[in-house]
């Protein structure tokens, strides 16, 4: 993949199993973004292909996306944030409105249905901006860095709640994130990626037990994945 005279990726060869959860982490400006593009179709690709179920992707629509700005509106309650991708898929407001006060009760968020997003944390911003991802139904949800910019202890509650609630959302989830801890508690493999011209430096399978706890920071096993992380990201471990 080459925008203008820079080549992002080179020859990345990814297949992705329905129903698991991959983590893709690198250096800044390796790609990572620009392959989630080309996955969700907003890119198409210069060289080689994307397919989905043996389709190629050659438009958005058929995955969920949700890219690092929660791009909440700042004159929507919550529950018509999270109704806004329902109703610009077609779906009548009554009925984008009643799955989504459905989705909020769900996931814990009934009691902020009705603010505005300005009233909202930041984690809170983004449990509402995933759950607009998520309530559109797709079966591959595509997150970029979604907790990015967050402080380290929101990140860490919100980590949590994703990890509690993913089992829930019943999808193929792509997770874009430069944060190795996380990648390891969420995501079933963590793909690496080498610096710009990006290639897989590592496929690595996540082999802790599931259901996940944040205690598994602190095993064996745990340390022995980072460290493997580490290692093909070119930094040492502490």
């Amino acid at each position: 993949m080459t925008k203008g005279n820079i080549r992002i990726l080179d020859g990345v060869d990814l297949v992705v199993e329905p129903g698991t959860f991959l983590a893709l982490i690198g250096p800044s400006g390796a790609g990572k973004s620009t392959l989630l593009g080309l996955l969700a179709g907003l890119e198409a690709p210069d060289e080689g292909v994307v397919e989905k179920d043996g389709v190629p992707v050659t438009r958005p629509g058929h995955a969920a996306y949700m890219p690092q700005t929660d791009f909440l509106l700042p004159w929507r309650s919550v529950v018509a944030n999270v109704s806004l991708g329902l109703e610009a898929t077609g779906t009548s407001r009554r009925s984008a409105r009643k799955q989504a006060l459905a989705a909020l009760e769900r996931f814990g968020l009934e009691e902020f249905a009705l603010v505005p997003p300005a009233a909202l944390s930041g984690g809170m911003r983004s449990r509402v901006a995933l759950l607009r991802t998520a309530l559109l139904g797709r079966d591959t949800l595509l997150l970029d860095e979604p907790f990015g910019a967050l402080d380290a202890l929101t990140r860490r509650h919100l980590q949590g709640w994703l990890l509690g609630v993913a089992g829930d959302l019943d999808a193929t989830i792509v997770l874009v994130t430069h944060d190795v801890d996380e990648a390891l508690l969420l995501a079933d493999r963590v793909v690496v990626l080498t610096r710009r011209p990006a290639r897989v430096a590592l496929d690595l399978p996540v082999d802790l037990p599931r259901p996940r706890a944040m205690e598994m920071e602190t095993t064996r096993e745990f340390a022995r994945l980072k460290e493997r992380l580490l290692e093909a990201l070119g930094v040492s471990a502490p």
